[in-house]
């Protein structure tokens, strides 16, 4: 029996809310920001201190990997024969590909070396747009969507001047981030120990080394995930492509709360319940049920001609390294 989405086809977002806790104990490790520390805000009305656990930026990537084996350098089974744009060097090699990197089509390994086979199937498909005129959205959201769907689900910015004028832009369908809640630090630390030298110079890692570090406990924990629909209805991609990618989101946000839940060494959650916020009615797919119908769907979308038949292949040739 297929799933039904059919409560999402006029929602305007698909809000999803997860309570977690630290698997062991009460202590947990925040993000950290090199200018910042662990970004800590007041609450807007409540009394108490704030804590972001995880970034958007950071739950984007943690949303992506759970879609990739690692052993096998494909998708995992249910998402295998989805394109998307892989890199290898000079020697056949495999080096990384649109789903592994930050920017996804827009990274330095597809875009900037030698080999413009991106380039010039992105100039071909979308046409030498002017700086002055006005980007086809829909048109850049049917062509992505073609050779790599994870870049429409989690944003694409091509900031290429040869592309009209560095003006081609896809929004983040899919958003999530996680807060704490009434969060107070729980100071710790430790030392390393040193049982040759314990008095050796610290600077070159020898002797004994005393350090701080701050964890946090916290009232309650919220991962929130965002699937913004009327955006996606905006890019006129089809009801196919559209309940696919939905469903792809929601297999990211299942298998990322089942699996993905060890952010750190000293950051590891379960899952204590799943609510739909919005829209009522609709009721969450379990994972397994998401599993079973991605293939089906990826299968409809190819033979609709909605996907690349086989994967884009690029070639970066990486630099020697001189002795």
């Amino acid at each position: 029996m297929a799933i039904s989405v059919e409560p999402l086809h006029t929602a305007p977002r698909l809000l999803l809310r997860a309570e977690l806790a630290p698997i062991a104990g009460t202590r947990f490790q925040p993000t950290g920001f090199p200018d910042l520390g662990a970004a800590e805000y007041d609450h807007p009305t409540e009394p108490y201190r704030m804590l972001l656990v995880e970034s958007p930026q950071s739950m984007a990537n943690r949303l992506e990997s759970v879609c990739w084996d690692e052993a096998a350098e494909d998708w995992r089974p249910p998402l295998r024969g989805l394109p998307r744009v892989d890199v290898y060097d000079q020697h056949g090699g495999f080096l990384t590909n649109s789903v592994l990197e930050a920017h996804r089509l827009n990274s330095p390994y597809i875009l900037e070396g030698k080999d413009t086979t991106v380039m010039q199937l992105l100039k071909r498909e979308l046409g030498l747009l002017g700086e002055s005129l006005p980007v086809d959205v829909r048109k850049l959201a049917r062509t992505v969507f073609k050779y790599d769907p994870n870049s429409v689900l989690h944003g694409l910015f091509l900031a290429k001047k040869e592309l009209a004028g560095g003006r081609l832009r896809l929004s983040r369908l899919l958003s999530s981030f996680i807060e704490a809640e009434d969060a107070r630090v729980a100071p710790n630390g430790g030392v390393k120990n040193d049982r040759v030298d314990p008095t050796g110079p610290t600077n070159q890692g020898f002797g004994n080394v005393p350090f701080h570090r701050d964890e946090y406990v916290a009232r309650r924990v919220h991962a929130y995930f965002v699937l913004d629909l009327a955006l996606l209805r905006s890019y006129g991609l089809g009801a196919t492509a559209e309940t696919f990618l939905t469903l792809f989101a929601l297999y990211k946000i299942q298998h990322f709360l089942s699996e993905g839940l060890r952010l750190r060494t000293a950051c590891d959650f379960e899952v204590k319940q799943v609510e739909v916020i919005r829209p009522s009615g609709f009721e969450l797919p379990t994972a397994e049920e998401i599993d079973r119908e991605l293939p089906g769907l990826i299968d409809r979308l190819r033979a609709e001609g909605l996907l690349a038949a086989e994967n884009l292949r690029v070639r970066y040739a990486v630099k020697e390294v001189k002795s």
